[in-house]
């Protein structure tokens, strides 16, 4: 995949199906679109590309920070694994947010990602105010030499299914229906730092990693979680929070006991994927109790891991 970032000259020679978009989260109706993209591919043998912002827009706009399901870098990689060919992550200010909507569709989307294609959902906005959609992309089509593809919402018991859904079923906690509309397990990506080694010295060596602070992460406490670790998965129990037990002012950050690897993993880069919501993060009476509290948190995730490994 060739990413392209940082600059607002973009020249793509070859031509390519375009889908716009913010992306967050890679849910079940962007995966509708880019299996559209990829389909689109194989009937007319164009390149795939992906446009969306370096930032949320909305956070320029409105000036209070943004939090994201997908971080930057986890959008590339998801985009990576889909096999888009181009991802653009387009530099977003003010300035940009003035564009009049069929300026960018001729400069941008036309001119410098020379789309042939452009693939979006029905209820896609972009350029001032938001004023640009799907019936402007359409009535484009002919002027500037592209084929507008419209694609309906992704629909959950008539909802439909977006970020803003998915993160207030993170809020609360219901890890399994936010991974039931993303199409896939909700994820952290981060390299693994040292830690305490208070899980060391209580017999659960665990690696510790700090989420950016624009991750929008779900309530503090402790999870059943799947690790993937070098293109191994293992099973793990995830703990959210501020290590209330643990005398000091700590950041969010998220522990993980990760099941049968014992190996050194300090500077490596891993894929902590939430399964289940077990409990609450708890401040306990002494080190004592909580190591009692994480051998039974152990157990249930491993019960918990059994159970699906039955149903697969």
């Amino acid at each position: 995949m060739q990413f392209i970032s940082g600059t607002r000259q973009i020249h793509i020679d070859e031509p390519t199906i375009v889908t716009i978009g913010k992306f967050d989260g890679r849910h079940k109706g962007h995966q509708k679109l880019l299996r559209e993209m990829i389909r689109l591919k194989q009937e007319y043998g164009y390149k795939t590309a992906v446009f969306t912002f370096d930032m949320m827009p909305a956070g320029v706009v409105t000036g209070r920070r943004q939090s994201v399901i997908t971080t930057n870098q986890e959008r590339r990689i998801n985009m990576d694994k889909m096999g888009v060919d181009y991802l653009v992550e387009y530099p977003f200010d003010g300035q940009v947010s003035l564009m009049n909507p069929e300026d960018f569709v001729r400069e941008v989307l036309v001119g410098g990602m020379n789309a042939k294609v452009i693939v979006a959902g029905t209820d896609c906005r972009f350029g001032y105010q938001r004023t640009g959609d799907a019936v402007l992309l359409k009535s484009l089509s002919d002027r500037y030499g592209y084929q507008a593809v419209i694609i309906k919402k992704e629909q959950d018991d008539h909802r439909d299914i977006s970020s803003t859904y998915i993160r207030e079923e993170l809020d609360k906690g219901d890890i399994e229906k936010a991974n039931e509309l993303l199409g896939e397990p909700y994820s952290i990506h981060g390299t693994v730092i040292h830690g305490n080694h208070i899980g060391t010295s209580l017999g659960f060596p665990t690696a510790n990693i700090i989420p950016p602070p624009n991750k929008h992460l779900p309530p503090c406490g402790v999870y059943v979680s799947r690790v993937l670790v070098k293109g191994q998965a293992y099973g793990g129990v995830s703990n959210i929070g501020k290590k209330p037990t643990v005398d000091g002012d700590h950041p969010i950050g998220i522990e993980t006991f990760i099941m049968g690897l014992t190996e050194d993993l300090y500077g490596e880069e891993i894929e902590i994927q939430l399964l289940h919501f077990c409990r609450p993060e708890q401040k306990f009476d002494s080190l004592e109790a909580l190591s009692l509290q994480m051998k039974k948190d152990r157990q249930t995730a491993a019960a918990y891991l059994r159970n699906i490994k039955k149903d697969e």
